[in-house]
């Protein structure tokens, strides 16, 4: 664990009960655009939450060009939405991110398949052109086919790894024989476009061994030895779980808050309605608390395989509870 916190728990308090008017600003960065993905940032703002924990956040969308790790570390946010993978890479390569919470519980990432590749089984993938994310989102497809012993150039016995943009169109126009889904938004969208579940095959990489941890927020490690950073960010973690509560038992006026903050016409609220149940179910029985099994998991995934594993060492440090024990 992180040593050196203890001093900032006492402050803690002052900072979750800080009247608005002396509101510190804290700066949030997303890893994609405004989704049911994070609703429980922004209701957190939309309620209120944040402002009664003396908090004046700023929520910045991401999306395909923005790497959240290169975003904190440029000093451009105080506190990022990753995928684990991507943070884990990013620590391995110098910068010092550590995981504070964990509100994603389960990880909705899937390779989605057409039926009538007659693709049923990971060992068909062999030989198979697959459509990819990058940005950091490639890390728990690399590490699986690295589980599956398949290079990903195309060269004999290979798959065939092509650049995924943000639509379906590699599946949809014949181009791929499977594409990146995450089980609340693009899977949907294939069937939306008019598949039907049974013309789909689809490998949840929750099943597959390569379980991931996804949504996961992060900060700088060493800030967190200020104590009135570490308190701010024990309130903002505490409002944000609230907001999370919240959209959990309201998800209707969840969904027209998203929808209220994205780019008029970029989503449809009869898909994002739904993308927040899916969301709901990846959330569990989280209250936010990284799962240290979950936390190992997802490295013994990373490390695995039988060539060029995504990480090449056991992280060190790059998790703590200080922010929950602050948060007492």
């Amino acid at each position: 664990m992180m040593r050196g916190l203890a001093r900032a728990v006492g402050l803690t308090a002052f900072w979750l009960a800080a009247p608005a008017s002396s509101a510190e600003k804290v700066a949030l960065q997303l890893r994609w655009v405004p989704q049911a993905q994070f609703a429980g940032y922004y209701v957190a703002k939309e309620k209120g939450y944040y402002r009664e924990a003396g908090l004046d956040v700023t929520i910045t969308p991401g999306g395909p060009q923005v790497s959240p790790p290169q975003v904190i570390a440029s000093g451009s946010a105080d506190i990022i939405i990753d995928w684990m993978a991507s943070a884990l890479v990013a620590r391995e390569k110098g910068v010092p991110i550590v995981n504070i919470a964990q509100p994603f519980k389960k990880s909705g990432l899937q390779l989605t398949c057409r039926a009538d590749t007659n693709i049923k089984l990971p060992g068909d993938l062999r030989g198979r052109t697959l459509g990819v994310w990058y940005s950091g989102s490639q890390y728990p497809f690399l590490a699986w086919m690295s589980k599956l012993g398949y290079r990903t150039d195309g060269s004999p016995g290979a798959v065939t790894a092509v650049k995924q943009d943000t639509s379906i169109d590699l599946l949809l126009q014949n181009r791929a024989d499977c594409i990146s889904t995450m089980n609340y938004d693009e899977y949907w969208q294939l069937l939306d476009a008019g598949f039907t579940p049974s013309q789909l095959a689809t490998f949840k990489y929750d099943e597959q061994g390569v379980a991931t941890l996804e949504d996961g927020i992060y900060v700088i490690d060493s800030r967190l030895r200020d104590a009135g950073f570490l308190a701010r960010t024990a309130a903002f973690v505490k409002a944000s779980m609230q907001g999370w509560q919240y959209t959990r038992q309201n998800p209707e006026e969840a969904t027209k808050i998203v929808l209220a903050n994205s780019r008029k016409g970029a989503q449809n609220e009869k898909h994002e309605r739904r993308m927040m149940d899916e969301v709901d179910k990846l959330l569990d029985s989280s209250n936010g608390k990284l799962d240290p099994g979950d936390y190992s998991r997802t490295v013994v995934a990373l490390l695995a395989g039988a060539f060029a594993p995504v990480i090449t060492r056991k992280p060190v440090g790059a998790w703590t509870h200080a922010v929950y024990d602050a948060m007492r």
